[in-house]
């Protein structure tokens, strides 16, 4: 009696916390945002990583190993991984499927014509570099240009093992249980401003969804940018609202998803 009892209680326990806490299911808030930003530049270290740091928010920058601000600032790159921003793997020559419509794509560098070992040994060379830079194992990684096979090949596939998670480019958000860890989807960002952005944030926390935002130029430094006072305003907005609004690295966040995806799993097979 006194076994069932207890076994009641813990039951009424549970069902008054998640009512308490309706939605809550992002690190105990409403919605999970992760600022990402593309292809390591100089932007991000000048007209970013300020904003971000006063505001005492964390991203992840997607680095190119290669880049030519990578060249000439690892320093800067190696300081703020030591502040808690994490680098994510974006390759080290950042190759992009030529074509139709993409004439800019270099052919040396044109993913179409690579072998999938090529993109894989590539690919983990940037893992031991960033490694160098943050000492870190654990990585997640962005396709390049959205591009996820060589022909009929995903190259992912091989890669798993090194990445906890990949972020892709398709803008839309999910449920925490609907998100495919291995593509990621992110509201790439050209020109919107900051009630723009604002709004994308309050639809995840009115629908308990992760938000992926995706950045290239910062005030300038790419063909897609977002303006200072766009940008500065969203990273404001999302401060402001902290209390609804978990802001974290990729890496923490798809390492949560992937504990809750997990345990959903589990909970299905009993």
């Amino acid at each position: 009696m006194k076994k069932l009892l207890i076994g009641v209680l813990i039951t009424f326990l549970f069902i008054a916390n998640a009512t308490a806490q309706p939605g809550k299911v992002w690190n105990g808030k409403k919605c999970a945002v992760v600022l990402t930003y593309d292809d390591a530049i100089n932007q991000h270290l000048d007209n970013a990583i300020p904003v971000l740091d006063s505001l005492g928010l964390k991203a992840t920058f997607y680095i190119t190993g290669f880049s030519t601000s990578m060249q000439s600032r690892l320093a800067d790159w190696k300081r703020i991984a030591a502040n808690g921003h994490e680098l994510g793997n974006h390759t080290m020559y950042h190759p992009c499927a030529g074509g139709k419509g993409r004439e800019w794509v270099k052919p040396d560098y044109d993913l179409s014509k690579y072998t999938v070992q090529r993109i894989v040994d590539e690919t983990r060379a940037t893992n031991v570099l960033l490694q160098s830079l943050d000492g870190k194992i654990k990585r997640t990684f962005a396709f390049t240009c959205g591009d996820r096979k060589i022909g009929d090949s995903s190259f992912m596939d091989g890669m798993k093992k090194d990445f906890v998670a990949a972020r892709g480019v398709r803008s839309q958000m999910n449920h925490i249980d609907e998100v495919d860890i291995y593509n990621v989807d992110a509201y790439g960002i050209n020109g919107e401003t900051g009630a723009q952005m604002i709004e994308w944030a309050k639809k995840a926390m009115e629908t308990n969804s992760l938000l992926v935002i995706l950045f290239h130029g910062v005030g300038g430094g790419n063909g897609l940018n977002v303006s200072l006072p766009a940008h500065r305003e969203f990273l404001q907005f999302l401060k402001k609202n902290e209390k609804d609004i978990w802001i974290a690295p990729m890496l923490d966040v798809a390492e949560y998803i992937k504990s809750s995806q997990g345990k959903s799993k589990t909970a299905g097979n009993n």
